[in-house]
């Protein structure tokens, strides 16, 4: 009997601790069609692929998860959204502002960049291979295991933008040579 009880607690706690699964609220989802404006809203998990969303509201939306493959971004304000492994390959992006926002494990492949702000964003274990990145602002970026455009994966050890060289040459003018977390870090 108590090994019965015992049981059915343990299972109970495993079902209670998983997390919780992707599902996105179709209200925030018709809101967003209609108005191109749905900040704080969670589309988790959508499928949004192809859907010209170029200048919306999507502050501090949850996008965790969903599909934002070949969508228009293009002035879109995702300042502090949640982008957390969302898949947003050949999307167009120009000139939209992502401040502050999660795209931890997101992939970008071929995303179009351009002019986008991307400052104090985290980046860690983002893919952009293949990204346009023309006038991006990576400013306090956070690149932690980042593939970049040209392929390069970063350092596991974090260090923004503004650190990164390429040559020894680049390492030697700028003192980075023995600096941890750089790409000049000889270790």
């Amino acid at each position: 009997m108590k090994l019965k009880i015992v049981a059915s607690v343990a299972l109970l706690a495993c079902i209670g601790l998983t997390e919780p699964s992707l599902a996105f609220n179709q209200q925030d989802l018709e809101q967003l069609q209609a108005t191109g404006a749905c900040p704080r809203c969670d589309l988790s998990g959508a499928d949004l692929t192809q859907i010209n969303l170029g200048g919306a509201n999507l502050r501090e939306a949850n996008l965790k998860g969903a599909i934002l493959s070949q969508v228009n971004l293009a002035k879109a304000d995702l300042t502090g959204a949640n982008l957390e492994a969302a898949v947003l390959n050949s999307a167009n992006l120009t000139g939209a502002t992502l401040t502050g926002a999660n795209l931890k494990s997101a992939s970008m492949e071929n995303a179009d960049l351009s002019f986008a702000g991307l400052i104090s964003t985290n980046l860690e274990a983002a893919n952009l291979q293949g990204a346009k990145l023309q006038f991006t602002n990576f400013r306090g970026a956070h690149f932690r295991l980042t593939t970049l455009a040209n392929g390069v994966v970063t350092s596991d050890k974090a260090y923004d933008w503004s650190l990164e060289r390429t040559t020894v040459r680049e390492c030697n003018r700028f003192r980075t040579a023995n600096v941890p977390g750089t790409t000049c870090y000889n270790q």
